[in-house]
């Protein structure tokens, strides 16, 4: 506890880890590129600069404050120097603002804007470095790099994979890979963290909003959409809505003014997921074989897993994710139907997660040259597709999904927070037990923004140990704990963004912990509403495993080639 002098102003503080959270405390805005509080302090963009009361200048992320401090925030000789280091970074910046994905909310423009930077008194770059577009999922354009290292960080300190790094020195300088290789080549996950962090437009979104366009125009082609739960309270954000604002009947509305023919909910392929992980987990902890089982509905922790701890492949669930499993199913559906119309059925997914791009292109998800899903278009590319049909978002009639696949439970539409597939696996596997205290097990132990949750309950008279982790790195230190003989567990779910879905790499950013916890009240509060409240309730699931599904559960396996 205590009390700092800013800009005249009395301020106390207590708990704050550095004077920038104390000014920003003050309600004053100080720009920053390089800060999050989430990630180690690296103070490298100076935009954070204050003035003591002794015309000492430095970065208020780095210092720690004192009681009787006092500093200034606006001064002649700090909004010279801010003007100053934006020049230089607009300098080496390729500057075709017009173009850029990220125009209108890039930091970089608005700091430019906001400070008067009208003329660049410094020469504007002349030699261009490649653009890296190997990926399925990002994009990486090193011209419009700051070397803030926000990607480098989070990459390393919350995904602990590292495949970005700053290489060369001085004027050569560089963020990318090691050995300069194309992020395809390296241990890239695709989970889309460094764009969430990016200030700039040096790594967007894989941009797939032309191949939408193109099959919307085809009349030869039935265009099915499915959406994913964590969509629904993220994408008002790029409306003026508040996070967390349940916006999914003017998300159907808008696609149906666009032109698809069916939308379809995700959350109805989580149900499927749910029934079917449930009983393979039983199968498995019967027989006590392949424990713990991992969860597969995250494709960048499946690629994290595959690339560090391969001998853990028959450990990782064989159900298809949910966006996978939608995918099969629904072309399967459609099979007859489209050659009495002679039509084609493409599968689109509005998805919050960059990975699900690479996951789509897999090469398990493909039979005889058909995908189970040919397109994925993240929260951030619908809104601009909307924007771009001119639709006057926050003023649309809400609308429901089609039938038969617009039909969800609650337990399907959680699987967008972080706990919310344990939930609903755990809900399924106690319903029969009158005398458990199922409530406790969800509420306490599952949900949540803690790194690593666990929970404990009895099944038959048999103890089953979960645990909920998110966040790459917090992941691979559950993994040590496990392998070490320190921990062990039954069922264990892995997200790989932290918060789960709800900050996938294709959400609107940048994300923090409040955001994620707004995010996720919303789906929780869609699942208190819900009528069909687990998923083996869920009428059109249940049917399908007895139709369709009953000699063809492939349909919703992973078959390696």
């Amino acid at each position: 506890m205590g009390t700092m002098i800013i800009d005249n102003r009395k301020v106390e503080f207590n708990g704050e880890k550095n004077v920038l959270e104390v000014v920003r405390k003050a309600g004053i805005d100080l720009p920053t590129f390089c800060y999050y509080s989430e990630l180690s302090i690296y103070g490298a963009c100076r935009m954070c600069i204050v003035e003591d009361n002794r015309g000492k200048i430095f970065t208020s992320c780095s210092q720690t404050p004192r009681d009787g401090m006092v500093i200034f925030t606006q001064t002649p000789k700090l909004r010279r120097y801010r003007k100053t280091i934006l020049e230089l970074l607009l300098s080496n910046h390729d500057r075709d603002c017009t173009s850029c994905n990220i125009t209108g909310r890039c930091d970089l423009q608005k700091l430019a804007r906001r400070f008067g930077v009208e003329e660049i008194r410094f020469g504007e770059l002349n030699k261009k470095l490649p653009i890296d577009n190997s990926s399925h999922s990002i994009v990486r354009n090193p011209n419009k790099c700051i070397y803030c290292g926000d990607c480098v960080r989070v990459c390393e300190e919350v995904q602990g994979v590292g495949a970005l790094s700053f290489t060369h020195r001085g004027s050569d300088l560089r963020i990318s890979p090691a050995f300069n290789k194309s992020i395809s080549e390296v241990n890239c996950v695709s989970c889309g963290q460094c764009r969430t962090s990016c200030p700039t437009g040096a790594i967007t979104v894989k941009d797939d909003r032309d191949e939408f366009w193109n099959v919307i125009g085809d009349k030869n082609k039935r265009v099915v959409v499915q959406i994913a739960p964590a969509v629904r309270v993220a994408l008002g954000e790029r409306f003026g809505l508040d996070a967390g604002d349940i916006t999914i009947g003017k998300i159907v509305s808008a696609l149906k003014m666009i032109g698809v023919d069916e939308v379809y909910d995700t959350a109805f392929a989580a149900d499927l997921t749910v029934i079917e992980e449930s009983n393979e987990f039983v199968e498995r902890f019967t027989n006590e074989e392949n424990l713990p089982l991992f969860t597969s509905c995250c494709p960048a922790w499946v690629k994290f897993a595959e690339n560090r701890y391969p001998e853990l492949e028959n450990n990782i669930s064989t159900c298809k994710s949910p966006q996978q499993m939608f995918g099969a199913v629904v072309k399967e559906y459609y099979k007859n139907k489209d050659k009495e119309d002679g039509k084609e059925t493409i599968m689109v997914s509005i998805m919050p997660c960059t990975a699900k791009k690479a996951e789509a292109a897999r090469p398990e998800f493909e039979v005889d040259g058909v995908k189970d899903v040919d397109i994925v278009i993240t929260t951030n590319e619908l809104a601009r597709i909307i924007k771009e049909m001119g639709i006057v978002f926050e003023e649309l009639e809400d609308e429901s999904f089609d039938m038969p696949f617009g039909l969800a439970s609650g337990s399907g539409i959680i699987f967008g927070a972080t706990g919310g597939v344990t939930e609903a696996v755990v809900t399924r596997l106690l319903k029969d037990k009158p005398d458990h205290s199922e409530k406790k097990v969800i509420f306490k132990d599952v949900r949540g923004m803690n790194n690593i949750k666990e929970a404990i309950f009895n099944v038959d008279d048999r103890e089953v140990r979960i645990a909920i982790v998110h966040g790459l790195k917090n992941a691979d230190n559950l993994i040590r704990m496990i392998k070490s003989g320190e921990k062990h567990y039954d069922f264990i779910e892995v997200m790989a963004c932290p918060g789960g879905c709800v900050s996938g790499g294709g959400q609107p950013a940048p994300v923090n912990t409040e955001m994620r916890k707004q995010r996720a009240k919303g789906l929780y509060k869609i699942d208190r509403t819900s009528f069909i409240k687990s998923s083996e309730n869920n009428p059109i699931a249940s049917q399908l495993f007895e139709d369709m599904l009953k000699d063809k559960k492939n349909l919703i396996h992973v078959h390696k080639h």
